[in-house]
């Protein structure tokens, strides 16, 4: 399985570098000097091609990266939006064990302690003040499940199956209000 671990912006300076969005927890081991990473152009469905990177550089809280074979601004800038991949093992661990890969949760159930089916998990949201599940809802709706220990208590990847004990009203549906 492959993920996305940064995505290129804008070309810095003259000499081929880049600017580089960052979407991994450990962006030194991922973008150290020698990695080799897929490319996929935006908008292609699959990676295609590789870059790797020969310099690395912080300016601030900014990663700057150049990759080899890229030597001027033009060739910088032809790069930007490419999504950087690497490929990650389905089983791998994070490292922490209250920690998952948003592709994990991707598609699990979702049931109440109770045992009352939610949905499924469409979508991982990483919020400032929580990462939030996002769990479309058998009737089509959107539940959106802040992930939080007190809410969401078992978490159950090897079984597809994540339990929620969710507070009053969170799966409620409102209904809809039109002007008479």
């Amino acid at each position: 399985m492959q993920v996305v671990v940064g995505r290129i912006g804008r070309a810095q300076g003259i000499r081929g570098e880049v600017n580089v969005d960052i979407r991994t927890d450990d962006p030194d081991e991922r973008f150290s000097a020698g990695a080799v990473l897929l490319k996929q152009e935006p908008g292609a469905g699959e990676p295609a091609g590789t870059l790797t990177v020969a310099g690395v550089r912080w300016q601030g809280n900014r990663l700057i990266l150049h990759f080899a074979g890229v030597a001027d601004r033009n060739a910088a800038e032809a790069l930007r939006g490419v999504l950087l991949l690497v490929d990650r093992d389905e089983g791998a661990d994070t490292g922490e064990p209250d920690a998952f890969y948003d592709t994990a949760l991707i598609g699990c159930d979702v049931v109440t302690i109770s045992g009352q089916r939610v949905g499924a998990v469409q979508d991982v949201l990483h919020l400032p003040g929580q990462d939030v599940l996002v769990v479309r809802s058998d009737d089509e709706r959107e539940v959106l499940v802040p992930f939080v220990a007190a809410i969401v208590p078992t978490v159950d990847v090897a079984n597809r199956r994540i339990a929620i004990d969710p507070p009053a009203g969170l799966l409620d549906v409102e209904p809809s209000r039109r002007d008479p």
